[in-house]
């Protein structure tokens, strides 16, 4: 016989990987991206609610939980089992929305603990008469595990009753599918009415696939049609892959009419027996575990790479958006180079106040127009590498997340950002002509701001601006008035790069902020790879 394999070293690797598929993440909405997080949630609950607790603590208790849909008579079917009430139940629901937990009082302590469900604070309900209603006084949507005891139950079994797998209310269903994750026992539970629902069968079709030890309840059969239902359910099963998954059948009776009472012994004596045979028979309570703990972690053959896949395309759609991106900014950058080189700058204004100069200009109104007509150049290439990434991003599906469609309330303060930045270049600027004009040895020595000002012109001028240079050389000298404009040049380019790369930066600070990253696929190709060597 098959046992589990608890090494310590299999354990290791298999905290790796859990840690490895928590790490991904999958926020650009592609069209496979909503699978992958749901299968990433479904294997987290599965690794953290039962795989990793079942291979620490094989002897814990067998958790068989109790599943369907809506009315199907989940809690009237653990209530008999239990042979009191536990669990509300009623047919006009949804009833059932705390999960309850039932085990032997010798069991409790391996459930008071975080043990398996780490994310549902736990209740404890002391065991009560067999007249006694249930406790259910916990609100709506709090996360909590009811756990009581009933020495009925066969020690190292415990029955959890879950919400319905088709509620309407979103958190129940969520919860449902979470503590089906935690079982070593799938009890699904439907009804002769509703037993080719679609629902149940894909619970059915995933406990296949995950080779999940299985029992399945025929509930509410009328006595009439008992062989004839059963007989066509039987075959659904078969035609599934299924015929082999043991199936109890409870027929309709007054105490099931309306969820209110428990039913006979003899009607869940056949299940009962099963569920005992399989936690005292230490061979058929291995073979349960064992099966079900290595289908999960067979499964992960053919999930983590899908995982890792879902996360190759979401690397790769964000390289598109990035890629859209430094396109617009590198163009406009070009552009703008080009622009300044052509003497773009010195014009409008900025023109106007060059031509008045000194007679109707001074130098610091120069230097004043020739800031703003840089600032506006730049505030217009901004403009227009935006205007190119709305466009490029429009093909992309993976641009409509809600974080890269909202307004970016930053894009407003992008004049007052790019005005700051031209405005230290002309502080600096200025810094520079006051230190070639200390170093002259002429008297009088011109105006570190007349200074400032030529320089400027000259640069941002282009062929309109050839009177600047020679001015320019006049004041201080050929060979100074060369230096001083190339270090101007410098420093030019410099504030020019910092301030289209800072609103390039802006721009894509909110996909940055996804944290979509290359490593997430080949990091979960590994994980699995060191696991499956360890087996």
């Amino acid at each position: 016989m098959v046992t589990l394999d608890v090494r310590p070293q299999l354990l290791d690797a298999l905290s790796a990987l859990r840690d490895r598929v928590a790490a991904a993440r999958f926020p650009l909405p592609l069209p496979g991206a909503p699978r992958a997080r749901a299968n990433r949630d479904e294997l987290l609950a599965q690794l953290d609610d039962y795989v990793v607790p079942r291979l620490r603590d094989p002897e814990a208790p067998l958790l068989a939980v109790v599943g369907g849909s809506t009315g199907s008579g989940k809690s009237t079917l653990v209530n008999s089992l239990v042979g009191r009430r536990v669990s509300e139940a009623g047919v006009l629901r949804p009833t059932t929305r705390t999960p309850v937990l039932v085990c032997h009082p010798g069991d409790h302590h391996w459930f008071s603990r975080m043990r398996v469900l780490p994310g549902l604070s736990r209740v404890w309900v002391p065991q009560q008469d067999s007249g006694d209603e249930p406790r259910t006084a916990v609100g709506r949507d709090e996360r909590v595990l009811h756990i009581e005891s009933a020495d009925t139950l066969p020690r190292g079994l415990a029955l959890l009753d879950a919400p319905d797998i088709d509620s309407l209310v979103a958190g129940n269903r969520i919860l449902a599918a979470e503590l089906i994750c935690a079982a070593d026992i799938w009890v699904l539970v439907t009804t002769a009415a509703r037993y080719a629902d679609a629902v149940p069968w894909h619970l059915l079709r995933t406990a296949k696939e995950y080779r999940a030890t299985l029992v399945t309840v025929l509930d509410r059969v009328p006595h009439q049609v008992v062989s004839e239902v059963s007989g066509q359910y039987g075959a659904l099963l078969a035609k599934a892959g299924l015929g082999d998954v043991p199936r109890f059948t409870v027929p309709e009776l007054p105490e099931s009419a309306w969820g209110g009472g428990l039913l006979p012994a003899t009607a869940v004596e056949p299940l009962r027996e099963w569920l005992a045979h399989l936690v005292q028979d230490p061979a058929a309570r291995e073979a349960a575990m064992t099966r079900t703990a290595q289908g999960v972690l067979d499964s992960l053959r053919a999930r983590l790479p899908e995982l890792a896949g879902a996360a190759a395309a979401q690397y790769a759609a964000a390289l598109r958006l990035t890629a859209a991106v430094d396109t617009a900014y590198d163009s406009e950058y070009a552009r703008v180079r080009e622009r300044l080189e052509s003497g773009a700058v010195l014009s409008g204004d900025a023109l106007k106040r060059w031509r008045g100069h000194p007679v109707d200009c001074t130098a610091g109104e120069l230097l004043d127009a020739l800031v703003d007509s840089l600032g506006a150049l730049l505030l217009c290439a901004v403009s227009a590498a935006d205007e190119r990434v709305e466009e490029a991003w429009r093909s992309e599906p993976a641009a409509m997340a809600p974080e890269l469609t909202k307004r970016d309330p930053t894009l407003e303060s992008a004049e007052h950002r790019i005005g700051m930045t031209v405005r230290r270049w002309r502080r600096v600027l200025e810094e520079y002509s006051e230190e070639t004009v200390r170093d002259l040895d002429k008297s009088p020595a011109p105006e570190a701001e007349e200074v400032a000002a030529l320089v400027a012109t000259a640069l941002l001028g282009g062929r309109r601006a050839r009177a600047a240079g020679e001015g320019l050389a006049e004041r201080i000298g050929a060979h100074r008035a060369l230096r001083l404009r190339d270090r101007a040049a410098l420093l030019l380019w410099e504030y020019l790069d910092r301030a289209l790369r800072t609103e390039r930066e802006r721009r894509l600070a909110p996909l940055d902020a996804l944290g979509v990253h290359a490593e997430p696929q080949a990091e979960l190709i590994a994980a699995l790879s060191v696991l499956e060597k360890e087996r």
